[in-house]
This record gives C-alpha cells, structure tokens and sequence, in this order.
C-alpha cells in the first residue's frame, strides 16, 4: 500500500472541559457516599472520576486518517476511489447538515464539540451512503489529503 503525498490523521479528543466534568462526577458519587464512611467517599471520589474519564477518553480517541487509498473514519474504511467532491462546512453549514439537511442513510461521524465539519459525497453506486459527514477541526487539510489520494489512485 503506497502512503499518499498529504497524510492525514487527525485525533476527535474531548475538551479539556470533559476533563472537569469526570472529577465533578467523581465528587458528586463522594458526596452522595459521605453518609457511609470516608472510605466508600474516598473509593466514590476515585470510581466516579475514573469511570467518567473512561468514557469521556473513549468517546473522544475516535480517529480520521488517510492512509494510502483509503478514507479511515472511525471504524469505516472507504476507498478514496469511492468518494466525490468534498464541500467544507463552518458552523452554521455544518450545524445545518446535523439537523434538517441530515439524510438518514449518510454516515456521520459527529462530535458535537467540533464546530466545523466536512461533507463528502459518495460516488459509488452500489453504496447507499450518500455522503460522509466528519467532524474535523481541520475541514481544508483533510478535503486536501482525499483530493490527493484520489490523484494518486
């Protein structure tokens, strides 16, 4: 498999925010496990944090890459061959196309924290995705990175 000439990988990490809220659940389960002794609080402080920094560490190590002549999008991975013009969306367009433009059969892989997106259309006609909606932080680099592997396949 030959690497394309613009890589691109990209981490859809939580906020820092997220990162606060884990501790504050974990302060929550203490507080509400006071009544039965320090130790349970202490275990409460340490189970709720750890567990709300699993889930919010998981949601947020889903990855977008182009490798080669594919398209990786999470656990998706489409040909580059297989995809047609990809549309930039700031956020207001991006907001647009999670809410009344959504087409129920498209493959969204959103992240409601990343403000801008990119959109793009699937030209194979045995598939019946109509486009490809990424939650990126970086929409011009990864439209970039799929145009040259598309070049370059």
């Amino acid at each position: 498999m030959q690497l394309s000439a613009t890589p691109y990988e990209e981490r859809l990490t939580a906020p820092r925010s997220w990162w606060l809220v884990s501790f504050l659940v974990g302060l929550s389960l203490a507080l509400i496990l006071l009544p039965f002794g320090t130790l349970p609080m202490l275990v409460g402080l340490a189970g709720g944090t750890a567990a709300a920094a699993v889930v919010a560490s998981s949601y947020g190590s889903v990855r977008i890459r182009v490798v080669g002549d594919a398209l990786i999008a999470g656990d998706a991975r489409i040909p580059v061959r297989a995809l047609g013009e990809a549309q930039i969306l700031d956020r207001e367009e991006a907001r647009a196309w999670r809410t009344y433009k959504a087409d129920t059969r498209a493959f969204l892989l959103l992240r409601a924290y990343i403000p801008t997106a990119l959109r793009v259309e699937v030209t194979d006609p045995e598939d019946p995705t109509p486009y490809l909606y990424l939650s990126t932080r970086e929409p011009e680099r990864l439209a970039d990175a799929i145009r040259t592997a598309r070049a370059a396949a």
